[in-house]
């Protein structure tokens, strides 16, 4: 039996140049995939009140470390320097599978919660085989659409992240792909996270790019960014090596070269910029026109809690406003009227929707509201008094809406938060992250 759910007279934003904005219109789901998109739909339908709201695709985070849930907070004024010592070299290293699943399964609960509907989950974080198998069973009794990017382990930083030799282990990232990832027209899809250039001797990461190709997935590398790798030319490295590609999305960028932009794009390469992180952590200024100049289509991402807000709106602004202020300060020091390319509001909420499908590789799904394509769909409450009146849609999602607005979540035709509440067991999340933390500090004090 046929299943449908009608957004009744909302503020459709549908980021689908087609169909445009709908300052009230109606969006049909039907089986789970956006059937119509209209300025009024009759249907034989579960009706869902859109009076009052902005109804917008999903966001798309394009690179989080999801199972930094656990550890929220603990370096909040920690430099990337620091991150590699205070994470990676302390608590990565005593992270069990079941501290894997509590994060993965809070953190993707925190992303449907503040509107991202879809996930790229950058876990380096596989010390044991089970490891995987507990962030994968979270990802999927969440809900969200997610790719699971299968990275290194974690159990030594001289081990992992200087000139390593330890690649990530073929046959298991093989078993993953059979078990969990037979097809990729699931709700979870396969990647490989890899450490790249620089990080790694030549042979390692020439055999996990071989391996990512023969197992047909793609490729997500963090590139150019802090004192360390940004000195490492690692696109100019991987183009020496015969390896760049479509399949490669590279991540922060914020120390390209103009060569390394050209070869990103004439290569079909995607950008993941992670703008609060970039600018808080010293990993470089948050090349968002850089990528635009070049012909891509940057995409938002979050990064690591551990030191950021967890949510689509911050990074946002804080792209929005770094970039201005860039642009504004050149400006002033040349004497020069500002630009006419200057980042607008509507352009932030493209990238962090249709530009984040794109770079997850999944625009023929989600990204925008648009026929055909899967129903993963969000409504904020513009009633609410830090979004009203609205004067403009778009401007009021990406520059005043924040997370407590975010009234309804759906991914794949299924609503996950209902009313302004998920519908999720959100206790249970929350009492096994809490334990997961305090399992970690404990660890960590035994350790010391």
């Amino acid at each position: 039996m046929t299943h449908r759910i009608l957004l009744r007279a909302g503020h459709v934003l549908s980021m689908d140049p087609a169909i445009g904005d709908l300052p009230q219109g109606d969006v049909l789901i039907e089986d789970g995939r956006i059937a119509a998109v209209d300025r009024e739909i009759g249907a034989d339908a579960e009706v869902l009140d859109m009076t009052g709201r902005i109804v917008i695709p999903g966001f798309v985070d394009t690179h989080r470390h999801t199972w930094e849930a656990s550890i929220r907070n603990v370096a909040p004024n920690a430099t990337l320097d620091d991150y590699f010592v205070d994470i990676l070299d302390t608590f990565a290293p005593l992270y069990t599978p079941e501290d894997v699943y509590a994060a993965n399964l809070a953190g993707a609960l925190e992303c449907l919660n503040a509107g991202i509907t879809t996930l790229v989950d950058w876990s380096h974080i596989n010390n044991t085989p089970e490891h995987p198998d507990a962030a994968i069973r979270a990802l999927t009794e969440t809900g969200i659409r997610a790719q699971y990017a299968y990275g290194s382990a974690n159990t030594s930083l001289a081990d992992y992240w200087f000139e390593s030799k330890i690649a990530i282990p073929g046959d298991d990232v093989r078993r993953v792909r059979t078990e969990y990832f037979a097809s990729d027209d699931g709700l979870l899809t396969l990647a490989l996270a890899t450490r790249g250039p620089g990080f790694c001797v030549n042979d390692v990461v020439t055999s996990e790019w071989a391996l990512a190709r023969e197992l047909d997935i793609p490729i997500t590398v963090h590139v150019a960014m802090g004192r360390l790798a940004g000195r490492f030319g690692m696109v100019k490295q991987l183009h020496d090596l015969g390896l760049l590609g479509p399949d490669t999305t590279y991540v922060h960028c914020c120390y390209f070269s103009e060569e390394e932009w050209r070869l990103v794009a004439d290569s079909g390469g995607t950008v993941s910029i992670a703008p609060q992180v970039e600018t808080q952590m010293g990993h470089g200024w948050p090349p968002v026109m850089k990528a635009i100049e070049h012909g891509l289509r940057p995409s938002l991402s979050i990064d690591v809690v551990t030191t950021v807000p967890g949510d689509m709106f911050t990074q946002i602004r804080a792209a929005f406003g770094a970039e201005r202020a860039r642009v504004n300060a050149a400006s002033w020091q040349a004497d020069v009227p500002v630009p006419d390319t200057m980042l607008t509001a509507r352009q932030m909420l493209e990238i962090a929707t249709r530009n984040g499908a794109h770079v997850a590789g999944l625009e023929d799904r989600t990204g925008s509201l648009t026929p055909g394509k899967r129903a993963d769909v969000v409504a904020i409450d513009a009633t609410a008094l830090n979004v009203a009146p609205v004067h403009d849609a778009a401007a009021a999602v990406a520059l005043s809406a924040d997370v407590s607005n975010v009234e309804t979540v759906i991914v794949d035709g299924v609503v996950r938060k209902r009313d302004g509440r998920l519908t999720a067991d959100v206790a249970r999340a929350r009492r096994l992250v809490e334990e997961s933390r305090d399992r970690l500090l404990a660890a960590k004090e035994a350790r010391a």
